[in-house]
């Protein structure tokens, strides 16, 4: 069994003595505080703590990473508090193991809930220091590895998280090694026996293909040393979720998979990356389109490397990879390699490149987290934003910015920063103008234009991929509503006092604070922005601000609601002015305003049946009236009787645009042999535009009955 003794002699290799007695400080007050706890297995508690120093250790971590890791279930499952370990191991310490730990304070009506809690209180730990994910990475590892004793279902949820975050999360950190072992781990809790049966056909496939394998790598290290490079050629293995992953989505058999030969070749320098990759393709014909330099742009995540795919003896494909040492202690460890330098004493550009980049993702993973409706909507936001394939777009003045496959134009807007992104009108793409919702490719250059006062649009939402771009349309969309319906729960509550001949401009502060004192509400605007969302009636309110004021109450019957006129429409009122969908209001219609709860004011035609029931709560409907400056196009629709012939579809259209109309949506039913009707939806300006269609389209000698659809 693996002890501390050991681990203190594999530390002996980067740490020096006084960090390696802290280390064995922590484990000996770990080991003590878990005195009597066994894991499921039916091992010592301690064994745990042991096993995560352990991983660390394997990626050089320094000496607080690894006390922490040995102290990181003391606060969760003993009654020692976060303050005792700062006392006994400093305040860092005391704050990693605090970041790492979970929130079993707090109890929650979900596992879904507490999950994404847990997960937003670790990534505030994150931002003060990104060696808490380090350690809970290590940590889910060794709980990985340690499955076995658990019911199949707890296995299986654990895994289900462990792949779709915790994997994802050691991807986008670049430690490699921890995200393939999670995911192999992950993939035979999930599904044991498609794992089991993909891993005994990797070892027969790998016996049969010795000989060739070997073949190609005596064939590359050869040409190699006769150009005199200094560099070694390994197999590189593919794992058993990678594969299954192909198989599915490629619809390939397995055998076709394993039929791609696959190498790395390490070398000294960057020079000698690229001559390298001349050496291998003089040797074997390169596949068109199939080589990528990140060297010269890295991943996300740091990780660097050429890649390229020759034509083999044969025709069989192989996958070459070629990097530096760093290149490949990146590619393993990742950010972890920041640290792995840092025991060295020695400064690494690409190390301390990946570090900075890391603090990029985790300050943006809390801008998220600030924009979210909740923990649940930021954990999706989280989850979607984790590492699709990345493509690479040119800001004008040639800096380089990394974006998820399909990305648009409006989620580049939004990585530039959120104010560009809330602001954006129109974009010009490699300098010709472009749609917002423009899907990106790699290497256009992309130069947004803004405008003062311009607005999210809700449509966005439709096409956008990134999460920053999609937590921060919806949070502006939020504060556009919140604004709009202070401004409505303004007019509507100025409207009722206008019935008591009075204003809120002219109320007393005295009532309205002992309103809102009643209410528990923080201030004004909270009850202006609770009567435009239609959750307190605006008449209701009025009366209890004049009762507060008057220090008596009012008789029921000694205000009823009077006319003092309608509330004035122009239909650029925003989010809390809704046009019903069931009858089509347009200007010219009478209308009567609805409150609805959440929504605001929705307006719909006087004569509307779905009006019905509502007319017996007389505080929620309101007299509305269309202003005489309206300028932009409301929709109707319009139901025809028609002769079937062809071209119909067209002469209708073009009559429509003739008549300045735009058709939003056309549909053709089939009545009978000789009859058709047509479902017609039209954009149009009032009622007179619509009259002026209507007599158009009943010139047609093929139209027979032309109605207004509306209940």
């Amino acid at each position: 069994m693996f002890t501390i003794d050991d681990l203190a002699d594999r530390l002996g290799g980067y740490l020096p003595q006084d960090e390696i007695q802290q280390v064995k400080r922590a484990f000996y007050y770990a080991e003590q505080a878990h005195d009597g706890q066994r894991r499921r297995s039916g091992e010592p508690y301690v064994t745990h703590p042991l096993a995560v120093a352990n991983i660390l250790a394997n990626m050089h971590m320094d000496h607080q990473s690894l006390m922490a890791a040995m102290l990181h279930d003391v606060i969760e499952d003993t009654g020692v508090g976060k303050e005792a370990l700062a006392r006994q191991f400093g305040k860092p310490v005391a704050e990693l193991v605090d970041g790492v730990s979970k929130l079993t304070q707090i109890t929650f009506e979900d596992k879904a809930v507490a999950q994404a809690e847990n997960f937003q209180k670790m990534v505030l730990a994150m931002s003060r220091d990104i060696r808490v994910i380090i350690v809970k990475l290590a940590d889910r590892l060794h709980n990985m590895r340690t499955l076995g004793a658990l019911r199949p279902e707890k296995k299986r949820r654990i895994a289900r998280e462990t792949l779709e975050i915790y994997a994802r999360i050691a991807s986008r950190l670049g430690i490699n090694t921890i995200r393939v072992e999670l995911e192999d781990l992950s993939f035979q809790a999930l599904h044991p026996m498609r794992a089991e049966r993909i891993k005994r056909a990797v070892s027969s496939a790998r016996g049969n293909r010795r000989s060739a394998i070997r073949h190609v790598q005596n064939a590359l290290q050869t040409s190699l040393d006769e150009e005199g490079m200094p560099a070694t050629v390994i197999g590189r293995q593919k794992h058993l979720l990678s594969i299954y992953k192909k198989m599915r989505d490629q619809r390939k058999s397995f055998a076709e998979i394993m039929d791609v030969f696959g190498f790395r070749i390490i070398t000294e320098d960057v020079d000698s990356c690229y001559r390298i990759l001349g050496v291998v393709h003089n040797l074997y014909k390169p596949v068109p389109g199939r080589f990528k330099d990140y060297i010269a742009i890295p991943k996300a995540n740091g990780y660097q490397s050429l890649h390229t795919t020759l034509f083999g003896s044969g025709g069989m494909p192989i996958e070459v990879q070629i990097r530096t040492r760093e290149m490949e202690a990146m590619a393993n460890n990742g950010i972890a390699a920041h640290w792995l330098y840092k025991a060295g004493q020695t400064e690494h550009p690409i190390a301390e490149g990946s570090h900075a980049r890391a603090r990029a993702w985790v300050k943006g993973l809390l801008e998220m987290q600030r924009h979210a409706g909740d923990s649940l909507e930021f954990i999706e936001h989280v989850k979607n934003d984790l590492f699709p394939d990345d493509i690479y777009v040119f800001t004008p003045k040639g800096d380089i910015m990394e974006l998820p496959q399909g990305a648009t134009v409006i989620d580049f807007a939004y990585s530039v920063h959120t104010d560009i992104g809330n602001s954006c009108i129109a974009c010009r793409i490699d300098r010709h103008l472009a749609p917002l919702s423009s899907r990106l490719e790699s290497g256009q250059t992309l130069d947004i234009i803004t405008a003062p006062g311009a607005k999210p649009n809700l449509a966005w939402l439709n096409f956008v991929v990134t999460a920053k771009a999609r937590s921060a349309i919806r949070h502006a969309l939020k504060h556009q509503q919140q604004i709009e319906a202070v401004q409505l729960g303004r007019r509507l509550l100025n409207k009722s006092l206008a019935d008591f001949e009075t204003s809120l401009e002219e109320l007393p502060r005295g009532p309205l604070d002992g309103l809102l004192a009643e209410l528990s509400l923080k201030n004004e605007d909270a009850l202006l922005e609770s009567i435009g969302l239609g959750t307190r009636v605006a008449h209701v309110v009025a009366r209890r601000l004049l009762d507060l004021q008057h220090g008596e109450e009012r008789g029921a019957g000694e205000s009823e609601r009077s006319s003092h006129g309608p509330i004035v429409i122009s239909g650029a009122e925003g989010m809390v002015i809704k046009f019903a969908r069931c009858c089509h209001p347009l200007p010219g219609d009478p209308v009567i305003g609805h409150l609805s709860v959440g929504k605001g004011i929705v307006v719909h035609r006087a004569e509307c049946r779905n009006l019905g029931e509502l007319r017996n709560d007389p505080d929620k409907l309101f007299a509305l009236e269309w202003s005489d400056e309206i300028e932009e196009d409301f929709p109707v629709a319009l139901r025809l009787e028609v002769e079937s012939r062809r071209g119909l579809v067209a002469e209708l259209a073009g009559l429509a645009t003739d008549a300045g109309a735009n058709i939003e949506r056309i549909g053709i039913e089939e009545r009978d042999a000789r009859l058709s009707i047509v479902n017609l939806t039209l954009a149009v300006r009032d009622r007179v535009h619509l009259a002026r269609i209507i007599k158009r389209l009943r010139n047609l000698s093929h139209v027979g009955r032309i109605s207004r659809v509306g209940n």
